[in-house]
């Protein structure tokens, strides 16, 4: 999600209410908040009006972006510290308090701002399109010289979108587990950051999450005994290759472990232009033979791992299912040394039991359909598509349309059974469509799943916009549910 949707959300609202002579956000706000706390978990919301500073992004040449120093393991840590220690998600309240707002009201901010009417977007409800308006009317355009601020912004933004909640640690000790018991809303899972090796042997943060087992009203720390039937998920953030980490991405982590009970692993892959592709890629396959060989620790056998990514991530994702299947020994030689040395290893990796690549980049070079319906004016359009391209590709050993960048053009004819999900309003629907159709020509196991009314990066609305968050539920129970029916028929055919 571009970065302009998370900023000055509350300036620029506040405008609009007192234009149309309502009572301000933070008004409507504790009305609301005093009628439905029990309902819309808003207890905590403070009571003063919320300030969310605009952003300032100070011009750099292309070369210091490229030449800067990236973060160390020790800064991201620091900084993944900060967030959590002071961070006071102030979007989350922000965002999720406006959809409070009647309708009447909502519809009328819309149109004080020019945003999209219910005629443009059938399937969009007004808090949706508002959130929408409030994007065009900020939005800049993106440049490649300011990527290193715009990953610092969003970094930050993503996470103060996101609910509090989900940046607590589940209880350990025995008698705080007696809280899950009498309160709804307690967290039950913990997370820990590890560092591991890269694809060039230096350090790389992962993130991985367990739930916790709830017996009797009591929760105790999930064991590490082999269930032959546990799954692990092995998730790849989106961000266009350029932006985004294990930060942005943890909400859709913390709920997918949450909900299904299964340990995640998020991978803090290096990104573009510091890192062209297929960088990235190599990372994330180094986080896969890693899991592979740590999945024990999570109860795990290494044959129950599934991959899922959103956007760049769900590219990824078929990129890995398609390379570890079916390694391509000839794409990988036009890496020179570093592509041997990522070919050898995967050749010894284990097949995926299943993928789940939302919203995926699938073919770089092709323009579908949806790239001339949604290409402006929603939350990714043409220009950013144009500014992350050059980002991971002007600088890399790959030519354009090549299988380690573009999952299309390779041997997709083995690849393990895969639940595509789709955004209605997304320039790279069509993209999700089409890698979704050349599996089934294959005759391979393939659901598609299309949330209509939604723009690229929903998930990132899950905690603030109430149908984003039933349908991003929707999706991990599906996926869940079309996991356990692959687990059942392997074992069906083993009988």
């Amino acid at each position: 999600m571009p970065y302009s949707a998370t900023l000055s959300v509350n300036t620029l609202l506040n405008k609009a209410v007192r234009t149309l002579n309502l009572t301000s956000l933070a008004q409507e706000k504790r009305q609301h908040s005093s009628v439905n706390s029990s309902n819309n978990s808003l207890e905590n919301v403070e009571k003063e009006p919320l300030q969310i500073n605009t952003l300032q992004i100070s011009t750099d040449d292309r070369q210091s972006c490229i030449d800067s120093e990236p973060l160390s393991i020790r800064d991201k840590v620091l900084h993944h510290n900060l967030l959590t220690t002071y961070q006071p998600h102030l979007l989350h309240y922000a965002m999720k308090s406006i959809g409070l707002l009647p309708e009447t009201v909502l519809d009328s901010l819309v149109g004080y701002l020019d945003g999209p009417t219910a005629k443009q977007y059938e399937h969009v409800d007004a808090h949706l399109r508002l959130i929408l308006a409030v994007n065009s009317k900020l939005k800049t355009p993106l440049q490649l010289s300011e990527m290193g601020e715009l990953r610092k912004r969003f970094a930050t933004d993503a996470v103060a979108m996101q609910t509090p909640r989900v940046w607590q640690q589940a209880s350990s000790s025995l008698f705080d587990t007696i809280k899950p018991f009498t309160k709804k809303n307690e967290p039950s899972v913990n997370w820990e950051d590890k560092t591991i090796a890269n694809a060039d042997d230096g350090d790389m943060l992962i993130r991985c999450y367990q739930k916790q087992v709830n017996a009797a009203g009591f929760s105790f720390k999930k064991k590490a005994k082999i269930n032959p039937d546990e799954t692990v998920m092995l998730f790849f953030h989106g961000g266009g290759f350029c932006i985004g980490d294990i930060n942005t991405h943890h909400e859709f982590c913390h709920a997918v472990c949450e909900r299904t009970g299964w340990p995640v692993v998020s991978v803090d892959y290096r990104l573009a232009p510091e890192y062209p592709a297929p960088t990235g890629l190599r990372d994330c396959i180094a986080a896969y033979a890693w899991l592979a060989d740590n999945c024990h620790k999570f109860g795990a056998l290494a044959s129950r791992i599934v991959l899922a990514g959103d956007s760049a991530g769900g590219g990824l994702s078929t990129m890995i299912a398609q390379q570890v299947i079916t390694p391509s020994a000839k794409s990988w030689q036009d890496l020179g040394v570093d592509g041997q040395k990522t070919f050898e290893i995967l050749q010894r990796l284990p097949q995926p039991l299943a993928q789940m690549p939302l919203y995926p980049v699938t073919d770089i070079e092709n323009d579908y359909p949806s790239w001339e319906l949604y290409g402006e004016g929603l939350l990714l359009d043409h220009a950013d598509v144009a500014v992350f391209d050059a980002a991971c590709l002007e600088n890399s050993p790959l030519p354009r349309q090549h299988i380690l960048t573009s999952p299309m053009l390779g041997d997709n004819r083995h690849i393990c059974p895969t639940y595509v999900v789709a955004a209605e309003l997304d320039v790279l629907r069509d993209e999700a469509f089409a890698y979704a159709k050349q599996l089934e020509d294959y005759g391979r196991a393939v659901q598609t799943y299309t949330v209509y009314g939604a723009p690229h990066g929903f998930i990132h609305f899950m905690s603030v916009h109430q149908g984003l968050e039933q349908e991003t539920n929707h999706i991990i129970h599906g996926f869940a549910g079309f996991v356990r029916d692959v687990i059942s028929t392997q074992n069906l055919l083993a009988a």
